[in-house]
């Protein structure tokens, strides 16, 4: 860039990751924007559904979450706002003199739409962040947000892409992938004691069915000590859990997740079915922070369309639970094989899937679209 540029991002919440796995990119792109010498500041909705659950739901734990945060991202700078009639002036304050604004796509609509509405009279570069499935598999609501205003927008995968470009009419369309923050997510030394983990939300039946066959039924049928973390669990998904001897403990924060992967023999990866069909190519979070941390990964189904990885060398893709289970099986008493996919998967981020890398392709992106 010619400059540093005075970036805005609205976002869910960066404070909070609670069923939010959008905050863990988020939180490292800022960070390496802010490392390039541009000036970023974030705004979260006091209140916001992640936050307010996170207190709520984990009481002390959460206390533990956000101090690491705060200390770990102790230079992000954060401002809270309202969403009431003094959201105008709070806009036309804090959006003077700025260059761009990026919006995540989990913002009320209307919040958005009032950025959008005071930007002819501040002339930033409006971008909208899309990082969720919505676009396919429920596009009215995205049709709430005054698309046609924006000046581009990131699509966390080429399909999405698409959809933007041909389905919504939206000029300025990027492909733009999360990423590995990996100063904090590297490999650890731990001493090894739980043979497979799983870190994932049980989240709306979006996967019910594929957490089933290609984790509790390969667990329970190969007898492995197997861990399990996340929120939103139902009752029957608990017992499910218990009944195939997989060990539920809740609530993760994200940044101690690199030592629960250190902790762990072999990790699994189980794609909602949106991004098995079709929004195949599109690895969520968990992907690439697993790789990071060095972690040999096995997978449930989903294609790498975009050719973002090596599929057998940087992780294993299995197509049905037998296979999950074989393959597990296999890699649990090949302990060659799980350092290899390992070191391959570790070097495939480290060459293409940093927040740094990110934080590079969108200062392009922004010299493109004129900020």
């Amino acid at each position: 860039m010619k400059r540093p540029l005075k970036i805005r991002l609205f976002a869910h919440s960066l404070v909070s990751d609670w069923n939010h796995g959008n905050a863990h990119f988020l939180r490292g792109l800022v960070r390496e924007l802010m490392r390039m010498g541009h000036e970023v500041r974030s705004y979260e909705e006091l209140g916001s559904w992640s936050l307010t659950n996170l207190v709520q739901q984990e009481q002390e734990r959460s206390i533990e979450a956000i101090d690491q945060f705060r200390r770990v991202y102790h230079e992000l700078d954060i401002h809270f706002y309202k969403n009431d009639d003094t959201l105008h002036d709070f806009l036309l304050r804090e959006l003077k003199d700025v260059d761009v604004v990026v919006v995540h796509e989990w913002n009320d609509p209307c919040v958005v739409n009032s950025i959008l509405a005071v930007k002819p009279h501040l002339k930033f570069k409006a971008l909208f962040h899309d990082t969720h499935h919505r676009a396919y598999t429920n596009a009215g609501q995205m049709l709430k947000f005054h698309l046609h205003l924006f000046d581009g927008v990131l699509a966390f995968g080429e399909a999405i892409r698409r959809i933007y470009a041909e389905g919504f009419g939206v000029r300025n369309v990027f492909t733009f992938h999360e990423a590995a923050a990996i100063d904090h997510f590297h490999p650890q030394e731990a001493p090894k004691e739980v043979d497979l983990l799983w870190i994932g939300n049980w989240g709306d039946e979006e996967r019910t069915r594929e957490l089933y066959e290609f984790l509790i039924q390969p667990a329970s049928d190969l007898a492995a000590k197997t861990v399990v973390h996340g929120v939103r669990y139902p009752e029957q998904a608990v017992a499910a859990l218990q009944e195939a001897g997989i060990e539920y403990r809740g609530y993760l924060p994200n940044l101690q997740a690199p030592h629960a992967y250190a902790r762990s023999v072999l990790s699994l990866h189980v794609p909602r079915r949106q991004y098995s069909n079709g929004l195949s190519g599109i690895p969520t979070i968990r992907v690439f922070e697993a790789l990071a941390c060095g972690a040999p990964l096995v997978c449930g189904p989903w294609a790498d369309a975009e050719n973002l990885f090596r599929p057998g060398e940087d992780f294993v893709i299995t197509r049905s639970g037998e296979q999950m289970r074989a393959e597990i099986e296999r890699l649990l008493k090949d302990g060659l094989a799980r350092e290899q996919i390992a070191a391959n998967g570790l070097a495939t981020i480290r060459k293409r899937h940093t927040c740094a890398h990110r934080a590079q392709q969108f200062t392009e992106i922004c010299e493109e679209i004129g900020a």
